[in-house]
């Protein structure tokens, strides 16, 4: 092929609509430019209500993010009250969480048709009523499923899916500081609702405790949702683009999320567990939950900044890496409050930042303009992680007689979180090293 006739191919392959600039999966999956990433959203004003937009985001991410991550402060108190065990009651925050990744691709339709102002309405109001209902349910499995399980989980899905669609409508080159300012807000939340959780539960126990955190996710949240603005209607789509798996990068992408999200949950649902199982107070378990979000956050604007001058990649895969590395390493060796502390810091770091960093990575590799349908697509794949990420390891310390048995029961559970995410870690590098051989390069 002469170089005329690559250029036309890849000419060819190029549409313009609206005000993006998209590349085709066509030129994507084209051997012409394998090392290229997508130079597109060139009329982005970086900035001007964006940061209105990104404040917004940022209040709704501080409740749906929060409230998912400091669940095991509660889990802890009902495991202790006796409503169930802990693999029961982890299965219902994973299912909270798991309705991100069931019903991504139904919300990318949604959010295209009804817009993501109304979206996030529907998710706030779902997120805080699922709470209040669950206030009326804390002695009743079952209930608690319907509640906090669905309900939220419907809730939570639709506010991940607003708040992941709008940033890079308003930033290219500040895209990941953008999503970094917006998730790191989520691991804020975490922390301070860890730890006017335990002060409740304490005070009102854990019935008034989900309904005074729902009625506060709605008093701000709603008006929070009222702020945002589209620059421009996502372009009404298709469900899903069966195309995309042509592209090894989305298949590479794609299975490297599902692995990922196995271990994220772990820690933070067990923390507060592996606490009383080194003799510590429950308000230590719940300090170190609020270390964990606290963390999160930081990793989430640092290496959402970092994106911006090192490449969303390359920072994918060094923080999958550390992930897998402190649930192997430190983890293991958390026998005292000092190294536990440590490795709460080193993990809350590098999981939080993923969800920075995987919206930046989609944009950066496949466009703005089809975000939705890439990103629906993409956290599809993490319904089983999010879903049984957690109850694997409640059942594998179960097996190993419980937290009541010491910290020797928690080493199966450490090992396969720390192996999953190597292995996503592994994935994202070969992704990376097929589109650029030279590791230095920003990708």
């Amino acid at each position: 092929m002469s170089t005329t006739q690559i250029e036309l191919h890849e000419t060819t392959n190029i549409r313009t609509e609206g005000p993006y600039r998209a590349i085709s999966v066509a030129q994507e999956l084209s051997t012409t430019a394998p090392n290229s990433i997508p130079e597109q959203d060139d009329a982005v004003p970086e900035g001007g209500y964006g940061w209105v937009v990104v404040s917004a985001c940022a209040v709704i991410a501080w409740w749906f993010v929060g409230i998912t991550y400091s669940w095991g402060i509660i889990q802890a108190r009902l495991v202790s009250e006796g409503v169930s065990e802990a693999s029961t009651l982890s299965l219902v925050g994973s299912l909270t969480v798991a309705c991100i990744a069931v019903l991504a691709i139904v919300n990318a339709r949604i959010v295209t048709s009804i817009g993501a102002r109304k979206l996030g309405f529907l998710g706030i109001s779902l997120l805080g009523l699922g709470e209040i209902l669950g206030g009326f349910a804390t002695h009743n499995v079952g209930g608690l499923f319907a509640t906090v399980g669905v309900l939220m989980g419907i809730g939570t899905s639709m506010c991940f899916m607003t708040v992941s669609v709008l940033p890079p409508q308003y930033f290219r080159r500040k895209r990941g500081l953008a999503n970094g300012i917006v998730f790191a807000a989520g691991g804020l939340g975490g922390a301070a609702i860890s730890l006017f959780s335990d002060r409740l539960l304490d005070k009102v126990g854990p019935a008034w405790t989900l309904r005074i955190t729902g009625l506060m996710t709605l008093a701000t949240g709603l008006p929070a949702a009222w702020l945002i603005q589209e620059r421009a209607p996502v372009k009404r789509t298709t469900f899903v683009d069966w195309t995309l798996f042509k592209s090894l990068r989305f298949v590479l992408l794609f299975a490297s999320g599902i692995i990922a999200t196995f271990p994220l949950f772990v820690p933070p649902f067990f923390l507060p567990l592996y606490c009383q199982s080194l003799g510590l107070k429950s308000s230590t378990g719940a300090i170190a939950v609020a270390v964990f979000n606290f963390s999160s956050a930081l990793g989430r604007i640092v290496f959402g900044l970092l994106c911006d001058y090192l490449g969303p990649l390359n920072m994918l895969v060094v923080i999958l890496f550390a992930a897998g590395m402190s649930m192997l390493v430190l983890w293991p060796l958390s026998n005292s409050l000092a190294p536990l502390i440590a490795f709460t810091i080193w993990n809350g770091v590098s999981s939080g930042a993923f969800f920075a960093i995987m919206p930046t990575v989609v944009g950066s590799v496949f466009g703005a303009q089809k975000m939705p349908i890439i990103m629906g697509m993409v956290v599809t794949g993490w319904t089983g992680g999010y879903m049984m990420g957690g109850p694997i390891a409640g059942y594998m310390l179960q097996a190993y007689g419980g937290a009541e048995n010491g910290t020797m029961a928690f080493r199966p559970a450490m090992y396969y979180a720390g192996s999953m995410s190597i292995g996503a870690a592994i994935l994202v590098a070969i992704m990376r090293l097929r589109m650029d051989r030279r590791v230095l390069r920003k990708l």
